[in-house]
């Protein structure tokens, strides 16, 4: 019989030559498996890149990742029992393994008997010297298969240890939001397909086995921009409730997000409001609309409205001045500025109360003396203004400041936030502009004339009017219930919403509004219930919606800028609220670099592009550059598992879903419509009369 001690040494193949916090390096012994090692239980590939080791230690046995496999010429080895003293001391050929730590495995005892669990990090490191062990395949399994507590969803196996089911926990996968990342053919939307299946077929399993009915409470909302999603899920026992762009096809609800929805930085970046004085008048209007009302506001609602908007645009012309620069060039721009200030806020005299109307006129007068002092004349009577010093402007913001100070609570409140999902006639709001910038005076009405346009063509679009200007609109709560889901998903687990036909000019604002508004109502579930909704939002093409942030010339928020704040704002805090974030992009170099350092869980597929790889690896939170260089030849399926959901990195095989549920992005069959094996008739007036409809 073999004792426990004979098992150990029977399993040992070389000891640790050096120890660092992120390498070890091991000497093979001379007997070591060359290519398949027979010892561990059943044949087993070894040594192999990617595979794992065993380093027995005090808190248990480190486990190590084969990142290198190399030879060294060393002197002949001592090999025990054996008389080798009388050879020549020979170069010998030595094999030698560069092993990363990525682990601790222990036993422990538990109502399954006593078994190995696998820990994240290294209590204790070994020493040189210490042997090296071939995992058992229990032992195998242990590292990877984290069946128990934790593994709920089994996603595939690992081909690098015995083909072991790989099981993570969704709470990890989703709670602290997932990337899936890939190029185009790796099997990267059959994974995230897959995941959202498995994870509502294991729910289900479950709860029949805990005796609680078979209705899933789960939230999944898919932003599809490629139309892929239509039918992956149609075979679910609840059906995906389905959007897409009017008219709806069969089965299918028309996609409406109302514009009197969006928020007033939705609404800015749609229209490109300048922040100077087009973005105040726009706020004063949605704040109007929402509240059912025109009413004329009171004088210091309206000098509040002035003098908030000409601070924004002084402190703009300051913020261009270079460190340690005291000019600004365009004197004539600042002059104009000031001396239009001073006109706007003199309309206002003797209308307010006695302690405004003094602040005002002490205002009117010293902007009015700021620009004489830049002032000049020419001989021929030309009036101009001289470069403006910071010391300049800065007197301008106090003087303004002064009158700020002045004006009582009243004139900054309203019963109405701006951004509260109030409804209204958003035809009117054009309309509603032009009458406040009128009565503002001091030339307004010029700048909202761009604004305005903008607003009118929304409504004259008729592919846009159909999504933000639905002819059935729903309310907030019928909305939410549609889109997000009605209490214990009874209309389902899932929200499929096709993208693929949404003009260009609104898809980010749609896409924003879309996060923003589950974002805020998984937030508000919170407040009320003391408890979070858990819910994932998957977005496909994510590098197309969450770009990285590009330095703009202008300093107006564009419909994509609007569209990665949002995202980015959900991937900081959506964790507290319950909102997950799913990911999925073919490149991940050109994606926010705050969404994907908030991701904590990535599945790479194959990775051709150096810049995407070079990313990839200063972003994953384990140190494994080995693994990682495996990612250009990985095969169409299989990925490499990592970060927060993963106890150890691992190489995994993904279950793999039959064709009629995987989302429709396999590449256009060529050769068989070429040779006739496959038809495609065409009838070019359906497609026309569908394009008009």
């Amino acid at each position: 019989m073999t004792s426990p001690v004979d098992r150990i040494a029977a399993l040992c193949v070389g000891t640790v030559e050096s120890v660092s916090p992120d390498e070890i390096h091991v000497i093979l012994d001379v007997d070591a498996p060359q290519s398949v090692a027979l010892n561990a239980g059943t044949p087993t590939g070894f040594p192999r890149i990617n595979g794992y080791v065993l380093i027995p230690s005090g808190a248990g046995a480190v486990v190590g990742l084969i990142v290198f496999l190399g030879v060294e010429r060393s002197a002949f080895p001592k090999r025990t029992g054996l008389k080798d003293f009388g050879l020549i001391d020979l170069p010998f050929p030595l094999r030698k393994l560069h092993v990363t730590p990525v682990g601790t495995l222990r036993f422990q005892d538990s109502n399954r008997g006593l078994h190995h669990v696998l820990s994240r990090g290294v209590a204790v490191f070994p020493s040189v010297g210490d042997p090296v062990l071939i995992p058992t395949i229990e032992q195998l399994t242990s590292i990877v298969e984290s069946e128990g507590d934790d593994g709920r969803l089994r996603i595939g196996t690992s081909p690098l240890a015995a083909n072991a089911r790989v099981f993570v926990d969704p709470d990890k996968l989703f709670g602290r939001h997932l990337a899936v990342l890939g190029n185009t053919g790796s099997g990267k939307s059959c994974s995230v397909a897959g995941l959202i299946r498995w994870s509502i077929d294991a729910a289900r399993d479950e709860r029949k086995k805990a005796g609680r009915g078979s209705q899933v409470n789960a939230r999944f909302i898919v932003l599809d921009p490629n139309g892929e999603y239509l039918k992956t899920f149609d075979d679910l026992p609840n059906k995906p409730r389905v959007f897409q762009v009017p008219p709806a096809g069969d089965g299918t609800s028309p996609l409406g997000v109302p514009a009197w929805m969006w928020n007033s930085s939705e609404w800015a970046a749609f229209a490109q409001a300048a922040p100077g004085v087009q973005r105040p008048l726009l706020l004063e209007a949605l704040r109007a609309m929402r509240g059912g009302t025109e009413a004329v506001p009171t004088p210091e609602r309206q000098i509040g409205t002035v003098v908030r908007g000409r601070l924004v645009q002084f402190r703009a012309l300051i913020a261009r001045g270079a460190p340690g620069y005291t000019g600004f060039r365009g004197g004539r721009e600042a002059g104009e500025n000031i001396q239009q200030s001073a006109s706007d806020l003199e309309q206002f005299a003797g209308t307010a109360t006695e302690h405004v109307d003094v602040a005002l006129r002490l205002t009117v007068d010293g902007l009015r003396t700021v620009a004489a002092q830049r002032q000049y004349t020419t001989a021929a009577g030309r009036t101009g203004f001289n470069d403006f010093g910071e010391t300049h402007l800065r007197t301008v913001e106090q003087l303004l400041k002064d009158v700020e100070e002045t004006l009582p609570q009243e004139a900054f409140a309203s019963a109405f936030s701006e951004d509260a999902p109030i409804k209204f006639d958003v035809a009117a709001l054009p309309d509603l502009l032009d009458t406040i910038a009128r009565r503002e005076g001091g030339g307004q009405a010029q700048f909202v004339a761009n604004l305005t346009m903008r607003i009118r063509m929304l409504l004259a679009d008729r592919r846009l009017r159909a999504i933000v200007i639905p002819d059935e609109e729903l309310t907030v709560v019928e909305w939410l219930d549609s889109f997000v889901g009605r209490s214990n998903a009874d209309n389902g687990q899932l929200t499929v919403i096709d993208l693929s036909l949404v003009p260009s000019e609104i898809i980010h604002i749609v896409i924003a509004v879309l996060a923003r508004f589950t974002f805020e109502a998984v937030q508000r579930y919170r407040k009320l219930r003391r408890e979070e909704l858990p819910t994932v939002l998957v977005l496909e093409e994510a590098h197309a919606f969450v770009h990285r942030e590009r330095q703009d010339i202008e300093n107006i928020a564009s419909p994509a800028q609007m569209c990665r704040a949002t995202f980015e704002k959900i991937a900081r805090e959506g964790r507290k609220f319950g909102l997950g974030l799913l990911l999925s992009s073919q490149r991940p170099s050109e994606l926010s670099a705050t969404v994907l350092a908030q991701c904590n869980t990535f599945l790479l597929h194959r990775l051709v592009n150096d810049r995407d790889q070079e990313l990839v690896a200063r972003l994953v939170p384990d140190n494994v550059r080995g693994l990682l260089r495996e990612l250009p030849s990985l095969p169409a399926g299989q990925a490499i598992l990592l970060g927060w959901a993963a106890a150890v990195p691992t190489l995994v095989d993904m279950r793999r879903l039959p064709k009629e549920h995987q989302p429709q992005s396999s590449d256009p069959e060529f050769w068989n419509v070429w040779t006739g094996e496959k038809d495609r008739p065409i009838s070019w007036k359906d497609i026309h009369d569908d394009w008009i409809a």
